[in-house]
C-alpha cells in the first residue's frame, strides 16, 4: 500500500478571464504544480511552444485543450488572435517546452500588450532551469544574473562577457554541447581560469549531473566535452577592484555639480569606500581649480 494520499482532484472552479503564464517541468514530469495542472485543465485556449512537447504533457495528464503555436517565429502573427481571445473574455494560458515562460522564450510582448489593453495576466511558478541550476552549483545564492545564451562566435561570446566580469553577483547562462568547452575557454579569459564555476546538466532527469571547480578545471574536466542534453553554467560572483584616483576624480567632478564639497566628498566616499577626509581636501582642490 502507497504511503503516499493520491494527488486532490483537479478543481472544478472556473477560472477568471486573463493570461495565465504557466510554467512547467524541465524534466521530471512530477515537477508540474497543482495550480499548474487546474490551469491547463480549465483555459480555453492553450499557447505553447511546441505544441508536440506540450502534447505529451497533456497527455501524461489526461487534459485536452486546443492549441495554438506561440514560439519565435509565430509570434507576431498569433498574438492578435490572442488578444482577440483575451477581449472576448476567454482564459488564455501559455507554457514553453520546459519551465518558465518569457525566461529565454518569447512572451514578454504578449504580456505587455496584454496588460496595455487592460487583460489581467496571472503568473503560475513553478520549475526553473536557472533557479534549479543555482540551487545545485555551491556557488553564493544572496545575488544573481540570468544571462541566458551567450553568442555563437569566440570574439562575440568574449565581448558578451565582458560585460559581466566585474558583476559582484554569481552569473547563470544557458550553453549547448558542442559549444560548452569553447564557452569555458572564453569564460576563463575573460574571467580568469580560478573563478569558481559549475556546469550542471539534465536537470531534474535520470541523468542529472553537476561539475564544480574553478574555470580551469571544467575546460579540463571530461564530463564538459559535448555533453549531451540542456545546459546550465554558473560562474561564482567578480570581486570588487579598488577605485583609483582617476575613478575618484571622476566621481568628485559629477558630485561637484550637485553638492557642496563636504556633501560631494561624503556621496564619494560611500559610494567607492575611500576616505572621506581625503576626498574632501580632493573636492576643494577641484572646485578652485581654474
Amino acid at each position: 500500500m502507497s504511503r503516499h494520499p493520491p494527488p486532490p482532484p483537479l478543481s472544478d472552479v472556473p477560472l477568471e478571464p486573463g493570461l495565465y503564464v504557466v510554467a512547467t517541468p524541465i524534466g521530471n514530469l512530477r515537477d508540474i504544480t497543482l495550480r499548474a495542472l487546474d490551469v491547463l485543465n480549465g483555459c480555453d485556449l492553450l499557447l505553447a511552444e511546441d505544441t508536440r512537447v506540450t502534447g505529451k504533457l497533456l497527455a501524461a495528464y489526461g487534459i485536452r485543450k486546443p492549441l495554438l503555436r506561440y514560439d519565435e517565429h509565430a509570434a507576431e502573427r498569433a498574438r492578435p488572435k490572442i488578444l482577440e481571445a483575451l477581449e472576448a473574455g476567454r482564459r488564455v494560458a501559455q507554457v514553453s517546452d520546459a519551465g518558465t515562460p518569457l525566461v529565454s522564450d518569447p512572451g514578454f510582448r504578449l504580456v505587455g500588450e496584454a496588460v496595455a489593453a487592460g487583460h489581467r495576466v496571472f503568473p503560475i511558478p513553478g520549475a526553473s532551469a536557472p533557479l534549479a541550476a543555482l540551487t545545485l552549483a555551491g556557488l553564493p545564492t544572496d545575488r544573481f544574473l540570468f544571462a541566458g545564451f551567450a553568442p555563437t562566435k569566440s570574439g562575440q561570446r568574449r565581448t558578451f562577457f565582458e560585460e559581466f566580469a566585474a558583476v559582484r553577483a554569481t552569473l547563470i547562462f544557458f550553453e549547448t554541447g558542442p559549444r560548452l568547452r569553447a564557452s569555458l575557454t572564453d569564460m576563463a579569459a575573460v574571467f580568469g581560469g580560478d573563478r569558481p564555476a559549475a556546469v550542471t546538466r539534465e536537470l531534474t532527469k535520470f541523468y542529472e549531473t553537476a561539475i564544480r571547480g574553478s574555470l580551469d578545471a571544467l575546460i579540463a574536466a571530461p564530463g564538459t566535452d559535448d555533453p549531451k542534453g540542456e545546459i546550465v553554467v554558473l560562474v561564482g560572483p567578480g570581486e570588487a577592484k579598488a577605485a583609483t584616483e582617476v575613478d575618484a576624480d571622476a566621481a568628485l567632478a559629477e558630485a561637484l555639480t550637485r553638492l557642496p564639497p563636504g556633501e560631494a566628498a561624503s556621496e564619494v566616499a560611500k559610494a567607492l569606500g575611500l576616505n572621506r577626509r581625503d576626498l574632501y581636501r580632493r573636492a576643494l582642490a577641484l572646485k578652485d581649480a581654474p
